[in-house]
């Protein structure tokens, strides 16, 4: 299994189940930016406890390692949990969402992006994309969450609402670093 078909699999469950969700991560950067090597698929779902069963239900043991109880424990704690597909050593990180304002923002703003000739899914916007990376990197994340960012600002920079991103950097107290992102950009 390729990434891309590890991908169209997960979004198809969870649009056949109807679970809002939205990509995001280095899969989300390289849909606004430059490609780059990634290990794992980054998704947020807003799954309940009613949906935990028929989560699992669509990834069968022969080809997929996901424990009901890590789906219900990252329900529970609005954590995250991991769908692994062990032939090909690919995997999903699939986050559950606080149910903050910064989340609602940004379910609310998704944007339908091709993940094949034939399919579409839910991304988040760019700007979020972007101020999620802050976060990473601020948490001490790699550098590479600084070289997405570039990237992105770049390539798609004529998409990006820079006011929405002032906005929330401020709100979420990354304005400092996201004006050394920008001074990097000048």
């Amino acid at each position: 299994m390729e990434q891309y078909e590890l991908l169209l699999y997960v979004v198809e469950c969870l649009e056949k189940l109807k679970i809002p969700y939205l990509i995001t991560g280095s899969i989300a950067s390289m849909a606004y930016g430059e490609p780059r090597l990634t290990n794992d698929i980054d998704i947020v779902a807003d799954i309940d406890l009613s949906h935990a069963q028929k989560v699992k239900g669509c990834f069968p043991e022969s080809d997929f390692y996901l424990e009901i109880e890590s789906i219900i424990k990252a329900i529970n704690q609005r954590l995250q949990f991991n769908i692994i597909h062990p032939s090909s050593g690919l995997k999903v990180d699939v986050m559950i969402p606080d149910r903050d304002s910064f989340n609602r923002s940004r379910f609310s703003r998704t944007k339908r992006l091709n993940i094949s000739e034939t399919r579409s899914a839910e991304f988040a916007a760019p700007e979020d994309v972007i101020i999620k990376k802050l976060e990473y990197y601020q948490k001490g994340g790699s550098d590479k969450h600084l070289r997405d960012i570039v990237s992105m600002m770049k390539i798609s920079e004529s998409l990006i609402d820079t006011e929405y991103l002032r906005e929330w950097t401020e709100k979420l107290e990354l304005s400092d670093l996201w004006e050394s992102v920008l001074a990097k950009l000048r």
